[in-house]
């Protein structure tokens, strides 16, 4: 983890301590209390001294970072914020920071017709919904999903500048299946994120695995070995299938299935998968077509759906989806 973003965690914990009004604080409680935030993104343990709380409290007191944090020593021991109220979170933003800000994104939003800009336009306007939020305490008039317990985002920094510098990494890794933690060498590809969670594509043993990162429980950089760098292209290897598990040398057939009138228009504009098309309309419903590889995702995606989907064609999904949901029903089936 680069050591700016141990800083602005450092900081955000001494904050949170010193907001809580129901506890004295010394030096050494938010010492140990910035060891076990840094323990808890990195996984192990992490050093913090002295000197650096301390320099960290002199930061968030100065102007540098913009903080000027009321931080007094009372008693000559413990630490507190003089304004009940006070938080590094709730810095306002200047008019100059809005006017800069601003600028930024109107000379991005110049280069929105160029195809490496065109995702960018969703976080154009987040940033825009950001700035104008900002001023005058106007709510937001945007609201993501987010998960702010998802483990192993502290790995995405990582990995994706091993990727970009071409590093091989060692990662220790505890799938939902393992009783133990394992280590393995591989070669990160790409970094996917599907439903809210973060997966690498990678090389281990010259075959492809899927890691999840909620899963890792360390990283370290191999620089002894030479990396293997493969060009995957998102678009493309993950064309055939719902979600991030591909099969190598599977082809992708024809899904087809049936969904009731009341929630095809859902599937209509939010289609299972690009190559979805529609069949037909029936009295009841509408039959949609994919072309995908049969994975884990796709069943699920499907089973969500419960009773107001029926998988047509191939019949082998269509058997296993009857199985799940016959299971389904026998948890429900009174037992007594």
């Amino acid at each position: 983890m680069a050591a700016n973003k141990n800083a602005l965690i450092r900081y955000k914990t001494i904050d949170q301590c010193l907001r809580n009004k129901y506890r004295q604080w010394t030096l050494d409680d938010l010492i140990d209390a910035c060891s076990d935030a840094l323990y808890e993104y990195e996984g192990k343990d992490v050093y913090v001294s002295k000197r650096t709380v301390q320099l960290d409290i002199q930061t968030m007191r100065s102007d540098k970072l913009g903080y000027n944090a009321p931080i007094e020593v009372y008693q000559r021991k413990y630490y507190r914020y003089t304004e009940e109220d006070y938080s590094i979170m709730n810095i306002p933003v200047t008019d100059k920071d809005v006017k800069v800000m601003n600028e930024a994104i109107q000379i991005l939003r110049e280069f929105k017709d160029f195809s490496l800009f065109k995702e960018m336009d969703g976080v154009l306007q987040r940033l825009e919904d950001s700035v104008y939020s900002s001023q005058e305490n106007r709510r937001s008039i945007i609201h993501l999903d987010k998960n702010e317990q998802l483990k192993g985002l502290a790995y995405i920094d990582v990995i994706y500048e091993a990727i970009q510098h071409k590093k091989v990494i060692e990662v220790s890794y505890k799938s939902f299946k393992a009783r133990s933690e394992s280590k393995m060498i591989v070669h990160p590809q790409l970094l996917k994120e599907f439903n809210n969670r973060w997966f690498v594509l990678a090389l281990s043993k010259s075959k492809y695995t899927t890691l999840a990162l909620d899963r890792m429980l360390g990283i370290t950089i191999k620089d002894d070995i030479p990396y293997e760098d493969n060009e995957v292209q998102g678009d493309i290897y993950y064309k055939d299938v719902v979600g991030v598990t591909v099969s190598e040398n599977v082809q992708a057939q024809k899904v087809t299935f049936r969904v009731d009138r009341k929630n095809a228009p859902y599937v209509s504009t939010k289609p299972f998968h690009a190559s979805q098309r529609e069949i037909k309309k029936t009295e009841d419903g509408t039959i949609f077509e994919i072309q995908v590889q049969h994975n884990f995702e796709l069943e699920r995606l499907i089973l969500g759906f419960g009773d107001s989907i029926e998988v047509l064609k191939p019949n082998h999904l269509r058997k296993r989806i009857f199985h799940k949901l016959r299971i389904a029903l026998s948890q429900y089936e009174d037992k007594d």
